[in-house]
């Protein structure tokens, strides 16, 4: 973790990133990104005010939601699934317009979210329906991860121990930036398949919260199961 002011620790090319959503996934990505040396600009529900510790931590931008998007390159949605509905319209409005947008989001019906009737009625992926209200294709990634792995276990490429997690989403060249930032980041990846498969890296699948390489990450998406298990349904 950098102290403000230090030099950065990446090697490729400055990016502007807008993380909406400063929980323990949100956080721990702001402060590896900017620790990489990207230009991050991080926004959550209650206001910019609330955000000084880490944006002296860390060397962010505190902003409004409305603000986090402006610029980037890519864009990190992290907020819980049932807030999705109240991100303001136009999110993207002002980003790159290529920009890349991962959605870390799962589906918590009974301890957090409610039952949403479009992901259990029509069998939407939760991927798909948050796609749906932002208005523009989301990269789902950082879902099944450990907060604290994302400070704690970053590896050089090709360390044994490095470990991967599934990617899945529509659009390929989205795709392809957001493998190569989590490359960056110190972790492999493996290939998931387009949101509509996004299913096999859900809560409660086999790849849920594993910690392993790319070998044993593809088992897992190989050996899931589509249906929601009770304790995921609402």
């Amino acid at each position: 973790m950098r102290v403000h002011g230090s030099e950065p620790e990446g090697q490729g090319p400055v990016m502007k990133i807008g993380i909406i959503g400063a929980g323990n996934i949100g956080g721990n990505l702001t402060r590896r990104l900017t620790a990489l040396g990207h230009e991050v600009s991080v926004a959550n529900s209650r206001g910019p005010h609330t955000l000084t510790a880490l944006a002296e931590e860390t060397g962010a931008t505190p902003v409004r939601v409305e603000e986090a998007a402006r610029g980037a390159e890519i864009v990190v949605v992290t907020v819980p699934l049932k807030a999705v509905p109240d991100l303001p319209s136009g999110l993207l409005d002002g980003a790159a317009e290529d920009v890349a947008v991962i959605d870390t989001g799962n589906y918590y019906p009974r301890q957090r979210d409610g039952r949403i009737a479009a992901i259990e009625d029509e069998g939407l992926t939760e991927s798909r329906w948050t796609e749906r209200h932002i208005g523009h294709p989301v990269v789902k990634a950082f879902n099944g991860t450990y907060a604290q792995d994302i400070l704690d276990r970053p590896r050089p490429a090709d360390a044994p121990d490095r470990i991967a997690l599934p990617v899945a989403g529509d659009d390929e060249a989205a795709k392809a930036k957001v493998r190569a930032l989590i490359d960056e980041l110190g972790f492999d990846t493996v290939d998931a398949g387009g949101i509509d498969d996004s299913w096999r890296q859900q809560p409660d699948t086999p790849v849920y919260g594993l910690r392993a390489g790319a070998a044993e990450v593809t088992k897992a998406l190989a050996e899931a199961s589509p249906e929601r298990t009770a304790d995921f349904r609402g």
